[in-house]
């Protein structure tokens, strides 16, 4: 990561973070975020909104916090914000993340990351340039699938960017060849940045839901879920003339920030400084009670199953595919999500 020097972090105006909690899963990753926020960036001056979905007919069950997670979050500094979903709900979660924008407030910039995330690092020294939107490229190749006898990689996403009246052109990465999947812009949408939460998340919605009620010929035999929110990306960002994330934000999926997605894959494959982060950040008793009420947090993080997981893995040496890593793990009785 780029070290920024102490004049240009202090003129550097302050961000939003957003997460999206609700009951369940969610609401303890969230509380270990704000954990690990608070633990490894003391003087972040921004504030973190941790962004709820509020019950609905697009809920079939209360989505919303408990009423001692919700305080757990507050006393973390968490602002929680209720948002409505017009457009997606209990069908699509991901979603959520979308519509969620639109309760931030207008014109100040904003982070948006993953509730399965923790801050490893000082997020406020990150250089964003937040008039240029980009977001995480830990992204393998999941969308689109290429038939064979059906459009390429190339006429997929070209027929987006038209749809859209985007300059499909300047977001190849021409040091890829043609029809490979990383020639074109794809992210992992666990986090993304943009300058007004209202603009961005107003464009994201129109995109998404246009794809999804009125995709393009090319995407006739597509899948669009659980991708959706990872194919409109791409081109909101390029709309807000954004791009692939150069090398000063190599901080985040790095050391300032770790998308560690399922707790068993994280002991696993994750630093030791990541391990120590998560550890350290979740021990006051106070989140320490509220957590262990999550199985896999109650036996990865305080029973010492995690530390058994880690046993069995060189980091150095890991296996190159997820599922064999999975695998491994499940043939000891250790896998939890």
């Amino acid at each position: 990561m780029v070290k920024p020097t102490p004049e240009s972090a202090k003129s550097r105006p302050a961000f939003n973070i957003m997460i999206v909690a609700q009951a369940g899963r969610l609401s303890y990753e969230a509380l270990l975020f704000a954990a690990t926020l608070r633990h490894s960036d003391p003087t972040f001056a921004g504030r973190l909104f941790v962004a709820e979905p509020q019950p609905s007919d697009r809920w079939p069950n209360d989505p919303r916090l408990k009423p001692h997670i919700r305080d757990a979050l507050e006393e973390m500094g968490a602002d929680i914000i209720p948002f409505t979903n017009q457009h997606f709900g209990h069908d699509y979660p991901n979603g959520n993340k979308i519509e969620a924008l639109l309760a931030l407030p207008e014109g100040a910039p904003f982070v948006f990351f993953d509730t399965d995330t923790v801050i490893t690092g000082a997020l406020s020294q990150v250089p964003f340039d937040f008039n240029r939107p980009a977001a995480s490229m830990k992204r393998e190749g999941t969308w689109p699938k290429v038939e064979l006898y059906g459009p390429g990689y190339g006429a997929t996403w070209k027929s987006l960017y038209d749809k859209f009246d985007l300059d499909y052109e300047a977001t190849l990465d021409l040091r890829q060849p043609d029809e490979y999947w990383q020639r074109y812009l794809y992210f992992n949408a666990g986090w993304f940045f943009g300058p007004c939460p209202l603009a961005f998340g107003q464009r994201f919605r129109d995109y998404a839901v246009a794809i999804r009620d009125d995709r393009p010929d090319a995407l006739v035999c597509q899948e669009l879920f659980p991708w959706l929110d990872q194919i409109a990306l791409p081109l909101v960002i390029t709309s807000f003339d954004g791009g692939r994330p150069g090398p000063e934000l190599a901080g985040l999926d790095g050391d300032v920030t770790c998308h560690w997605r399922v707790l068993p894959l994280a002991y696993a494959r994750e630093s030791d400084h990541v391990i120590e982060v998560i550890e350290t950040a979740s021990a006051p008793n106070k989140i320490k009670k509220v957590l262990k009420e999550y199985e896999p947090m109650k036996r990865m993080i305080y029973q010492g199953r995690g530390r058994k997981v880690r046993a069995m893995f060189n980091r150095d040496a890991l296996p190159r595919r997820e599922q064999k890593i999975r695998n491994q793990i499940k043939r000891e009785g250790f896998w939890m999500r």
